[in-house]
């Protein structure tokens, strides 16, 4: 075999998505090996990629082709002959930039490559002057200089003049011929080039009116997440103002538990001033009956507690759960910046191709 590997890393490999052309399609289920390969045979360059036994990337790079970084750690090409965009996501940016570097080399290597090839054609379709000379001094028939023997017998009576004359004239015929048909073959490819991106013009400019439609959605939605966001700021000032008001209350239940100590402490003073005056009687009466509305007051404030920490916890809770839904809207957030970053990207190709 002529193909051998030249340089390989490990990626995720991601294909796009052939009926939406844009979400990315994962193709392997964990990171696999992607090489280069050269083929010395017919001297190109291939991306290839096997996951088990099944071919997910085989590439073969052309000068046209671009590799771009979309992010830190993925980049992607567009693969015209397979009709579809590889995206390939690495563990870090430098395993990145070094596959960005190799395709770079070897792009600019296959452009050499394919300069060459045409070098050679045409040398191989042009006759070389030294062929000409030689084709002059060469014995030539009648017949593969100047046609049939009824169209020549009229010369060869009326002039006596040698038969190697009429070879000049009719060489330059005849490469002329060969060089008309060469221009007429690229005349052809021209036209048929110019057929293939006169439709590519008109599907880029289908797919940009549906892109604008698709940003005008996009945009909208943006909107809405934004508003979304700022709802979710003020629930989240909400949960605040209940956290300060539950330290309030901490600090009035300390306060109580102190105030509610101190008159314990005056009650026990006063039965045992009881055994030593009657006369406090009336007073100690008013005592016990502060007591028992201070008491009354801390099971209200015990109530008054639990049902607070049962509201903080709830609140807690909702709050736990408007993050999630934020950390999830913010990760679509970053999807659809991600598809648009992607279709900016592909329009501007499409541009720089049209």
């Amino acid at each position: 075999m002529g193909e051998q590997p030249i340089f390989s890393t490990r990626a995720h490999v991601f294909q796009i998505d052939p009926n939406t052309k844009k979400n990315w399609v994962p193709t392997s289920k964990h990171a696999v090996t992607v090489s280069y390969f050269y083929d010395s045979t017919r001297n190109v360059y291939r991306i290839i990629s096997l996951d088990g036994s099944k071919a997910i990337i085989n590439s073969t790079i052309t000068p046209n082709m671009t590799f771009t970084k979309t992010s830190q750690k993925f980049g992607q090409w567009a693969d015209s002959r397979a009709n579809t965009v590889y995206g390939l996501g690495f563990s870090s940016e430098h395993h990145l930039s070094k596959f960005a570097e190799k395709f770079q080399e070897f792009k600019e290597a296959a452009r050499l490559a394919k300069e060459k090839s045409q070098e050679k054609m045409e040398l191989t379709s042009t006759p070389s002057q030294e062929s000409a000379g030689g084709d002059l001094q060469s014995p030539l028939t009648p017949e593969s200089i100047n046609g049939t023997d009824d169209e020549r017998t009229p010369d060869v009576t009326q002039n006596s003049e040698p038969r190697p004359e009429p070879t000049q004239n009719a060489l330059p015929f005849s490469h002329s011929s060969a060089i008309s048909k060469h221009w007429e073959a690229e005349l052809a490819t021209l036209k048929g080039n110019n057929a293939k991106l006169t439709a590519a013009l008109l599907e880029s400019t289908a797919n940009v009116k549906q892109w604008k439609q698709q940003l005008a959605a996009y945009q909208e939605e943006a909107e809405r997440l934004h508003k979304r966001v700022t709802e979710l700021e003020c629930v989240s000032s909400q949960a605040n103002a209940v956290h300060t008001h539950k330290t309030e209350l901490n600090q009035t239940i300390q306060e109580l538990e102190e105030t509610l100590k101190v008159k314990e402490e005056e009650i026990e003073r006063l039965k045992q001033e009881i055994d030593s005056a009657r006369e406090l009687q009336e007073q100690r009466d008013s005592l016990t009956q502060k007591l028992q509305e201070v008491e009354i007051r801390n099971k209200d404030l015990e109530g008054q507690l639990s049902d607070l920490e049962q509201r903080l916890e709830k609140s807690q809770n909702e709050q736990e759960a408007f993050r999630n839904n934020l950390k999830t809207l913010l990760e679509i957030l970053d999807g659809k910046i991600f598809e648009l970053t992607e279709l900016r990207d592909n329009l501007a190709k499409l541009l720089e191709r049209s």
